[in-house]
This record gives structure tokens, sequence and C-alpha cells, in this order.
């Protein structure tokens, strides 16, 4: 096993990229500050969407990586009927998008971007996430005992939701939480 000599920067503030992240027994700080302003071109496909975000968080990290930097930047989106869902805005957001996904599969896709100063490169993953019937009742519980309003698709798999609702997943469950950890080792493993 190949270690990174690289002082590693998560360049995310999500809790579940940096519990991931950490299950990989790496050391690494987080540091979120960034100028990037997330939007999304009209004409951008939504399977392209993940690595647009994961390059512009890269990118607009708020300063120059120094030479023995490595920075970590990652997206991850929910796709359904060729739409992105991103993250719920509102309680109403969240019930429109919990319906949408109710009793039928969507992709999850993550993007991951490491970069120092000399190098970049980039991995992509995607995950089919089978859910079964949702009760109004049902959503209206998940929402308001987990307050999903800062996960794509306005969900996390490791909640409520994912125990009663996901029996079926084509591809990473990591992936689903936000970070395709498979990926993430294997592009250390290049950059050790």
């Amino acid at each position: 096993m190949k270690k990174c000599s690289k002082r590693i920067i998560l360049g995310s503030g999500s809790p579940r990229r940096r519990e991931l992240l950490a299950g990989l027994d790496i050391e690494f700080t987080v540091d979120t500050g960034n100028t990037f302003e997330e939007s999304v071109p009209e004409d951008c496909a939504p399977e392209d969407v993940p690595l647009l975000m994961a390059l512009g968080k890269s990118h607009g990290f708020h300063r120059p990586l120094e030479e023995d930097e490595l920075l970590i930047t990652a997206d991850t989106v929910v796709v359904i009927d060729g739409r992105v869902l991103g993250k719920p805005h509102s309680y109403e957001e969240a019930v429109d998008m919990l319906h949408e996904i109710s009793g039928r599969p969507h992709q999850v896709i993550s993007a991951v971007v490491f970069r120092t100063p000399e190098r970049e490169k980039s991995a992509i993953d995607r995950t089919v996430v089978h859910v079964s019937e949702l009760s109004d009742d049902e959503i209206a519980h998940y929402i308001d005992t987990c307050k999903p309003y800062d996960k794509a698709g306005g969900y996390g798999i490791q909640e409520w939701l994912g125990y009663a609702h996901m029996g079926k997943i084509e591809g990473s469950f990591y992936n689903v939480m936000g970070l395709p950890v498979h990926k993430v080792w294997q592009l250390l493993q290049d950059f050790a």
C-alpha cells in the first residue's frame, strides 16, 4: 500500500465526505475557502454536471496550492428523467423530490477531482438506486426527522429513508452518500 506524500486538503464542508475520506485511514485537513459560484449552463447534460461542479470547486479554491499539497473536491447529483435534482431549498421542494423518486429508480452521479500544482486528474462514478413506493406520511416523517436540505435529491441513503425504502442499488453505496471512496483510493495510489 503506497502512502501519499502530499498534504491532503478536502475542499468540502460536507460532514459525509469528511467521514468517508476518514474511513480510508488517511490524514487530511478541511479547507472550504472558495470563490466558485455554482451555476450550470443551460446546454449542460445532466451527467456532466458533477464533473463541471467538482472542477469549478477545485479551480475556485481560494489560494494557490503549495508544492506539497493535494486538493480533493467533489460533487454529487441525482438524475431522474434526464433532469438533475439538486438540494431542496424548502419543505415543499423536498416533498416534490421525494414524490418524484417514489417507486422509481434514479441515478446518482459523483465526480472527484484531485489537483496539485503540477497535475490534475478526475474520476466519475454512477450508481442506480431503486426506491419503493413512499406514502405521504413517510415522506413527511422523513423530512421532519432528518431535515435533508443539504442532500442532493432530498435524501440520504444512510438515513431512515434508505433503511426503509432503498433495498436495491446497482453500484457503490458510498457514491450515493456523496463520495465514491473506491475511486478516491485509486486516485490516491496514482498520486502516491
